[in-house]
């Protein structure tokens, strides 16, 4: 595999938008993924990842703006075997070896990495001259991976690359991908297992209706919706209690039911009450919970770091 010697970013994407009918998929998204990195594209279904992979990879044309990879055309650069992808519908021929089917697929390329090396890359070399109807699930996922390396990709674009995986088999894929990776290639995968992103990735890009409502570290999504959850049970005559009349004079939070209270005290972004479990959301845990040192009847009283998961539910629920 030869490494070319531009400096023009990876992916870059200006201003691109797609629709299909009435459908916005894609909406002014502007992205650049520099050489090097890892990035995890993460979004609910129908969010615009997919629209995304499919205009990086120029399986579509964007109505407006421009996509480009290593700063020219799609087309130009998967025909050179720049690009590798390892899409959701990918089948494998079955009636072949993983062997003879690697490499074919590295021979339709002008400068493919050696077939030894994608098979050892993808963690295939013991079941190389086995037929690809006899793997595992988890081997197949590997093959589909060894078979987007075969053109010796600078970058390669994973869509849901550990679907239907066990714990084992996605262990064993992400070793292997982070093997690539660490060769000084780029890394875009889209994934629902927020901890594979939290782990894996060096930068994380969230979409939602079609727009970027997030981009950058993991710690710093999450530290950008509340760095830390601080958790309690509310007494009985406090759990689920609605607002009562304001009263004249009355002080702050009078008039209030409990989820207001609670999120006028300090570092509170956002309250979450379901039954007798209160959750904050505080960018200041200690100041939050100095004040409800303050409060009667605080029970089993936790404070954890944000994870993704929090951050992702909060990023795409309050997107417009």
């Amino acid at each position: 595999m030869t490494q070319t010697t531009d400096t023009s970013a990876a992916v870059s994407f200006t201003g691109v938008a797609k629709s299909f009918g009435a459908v916005r998929a894609v909406d002014g998204i502007g992205l650049d993924i520099p050489r090097g990195e890892t990035v995890a594209l993460l979004g609910r279904n129908g969010a615009g990842k997919s629209t995304t992979i499919g205009l990086l990879l120029g399986l579509d044309e964007p109505d407006a703006g421009t996509v480009r990879l290593f700063g020219g055309p799609p087309s130009r650069a998967v025909a050179a075997g720049r690009v590798g992808a390892m899409l959701q519908d990918g089948r494998p021929i079955r009636r072949v070896t993983v062997r003879e089917l690697v490499a074919f697929v590295a021979s339709t390329f002008p400068d493919p990495l050696p077939v030894a090396e994608a098979l050892g890359l993808a963690g295939l070399t013991d079941v190389a001259d086995r037929r690809i109807d006899k793997l595992s699930g988890g081997q197949l996922q590997r093959v589909r991976f060894a078979v987007a390396l075969a053109g010796g990709p600078e970058l390669i674009v994973l869509d849901e690359p550990t679907a239907a995986l066990d714990v084992e088999a996605r262990r064993s894929f992400w070793g292997s991908m982070r093997a690539y990776a660490e060769r000084g290639n780029t890394v875009l995968f889209s994934t629902h297992y927020l901890e594979e992103a939290d782990t894996n990735a060096d930068r994380i890009v969230v979409i939602d209706h079609g727009r970027i409502v997030a981009d950058g570290t993991s710690e710093l999504i999450k530290g950008s919706v509340g760095g830390h959850l601080v958790s309690f049970d509310l007494p009985d005559d406090l759990a689920g209690e609605p607002a009562e009349p304001a009263s004249q004079g009355a002080g702050q939070g009078a008039g209030l039911g409990t989820e207001e209270r609670l999120g006028l005290l300090p570092g509170v972004i956002s309250v979450e009450i379901r039954g007798r479990r209160a959750r904050l959301r505080t960018d200041d845990s200690d100041a939050t919970v100095v004040a409800l040192a303050g409060l009667d009847a605080i029970r089993r009283l936790e404070v954890a770091p944000a994870t993704l998961e929090d951050a992702f539910l909060t990023l795409t629920k309050e997107a417009v």
